[in-house]
């Protein structure tokens, strides 16, 4: 009987281990930097962000790309993108900085997965007037933000008009049906990834 009892818990033990890791599986969520990598970003970028997935062996790799808005009507699908294989899991890297005495901003994103990175930079060349503007960004927040589809993970807004906020939680749950929220921006640039089977 005592033995039933010892299988029985450890049973009980495995499978909520295997609950537990699968809550886990195929998500994404913003990374709660340390001072430290906070001072090396700070550095070396304007805004930056950081965000860790875990995926299962399906998705074998991720795509990362930024978009481009203007009073909410896309215009350009693709300033800078990334394709990376995934393996179990890994990090997203998004920086953007502003060359001094120039109006251009460079836009960097890297994917680590599996001890290999890769990472690719583009200068957004049509940013002439950004510099007269207020800015305000943000990302998704919470853990373990499911991986299905195009996620949108973090975000950049313009506006001429200095009270402004950044999009809501909602914009990041259900982009589509939130998409009016770019309207109220000059210029919003748009982070998203793809995780492909």
């Amino acid at each position: 009987m005592e033995r039933l009892l010892i299988m029985a818990a450890l049973l009980v033990f495995v499978l909520s281990a295997c609950v537990t890791n699968n809550a886990k599986s195929n998500t994404i969520s913003a990374v709660e930097l340390t001072e430290r990598e906070n001072a090396i970003l700070s550095t070396t970028s304007d805004n930056s962000f950081v965000f860790d997935f875990n995926v299962d062996s399906e998705y074998e790799e991720v795509s990362v790309w930024i978009e481009k808005y203007e009073l909410g009507k896309l215009v350009n699908n693709r300033i800078s993108s990334i394709t990376s294989q995934v393996e179990e899991n890994g990090s997203v890297i998004f920086a953007t900085s502003k060359a001094v005495g120039r109006k251009q901003y460079t836009f960097n994103i890297g994917i680590s997965s599996n001890n290999s990175i890769g990472s690719t930079s583009r200068i957004e060349t049509n940013s002439d007037d950004l510099d007269a503007m207020s800015s305000v960004w943000g990302n998704i927040q919470g853990e373990n933000n499911s991986i299905e589809g195009e996620v949108v993970l973090a975000s950049i807004c313009y506006s001429t008009d200095g009270h402004m906020s950044s999009l809501t939680t909602d914009f990041y749950q259900d982009v589509d049906g939130h998409m009016n929220e770019l309207e109220k921006y000059d210029v919003v640039y748009l982070l998203k990834a793809e995780f492909n089977k």
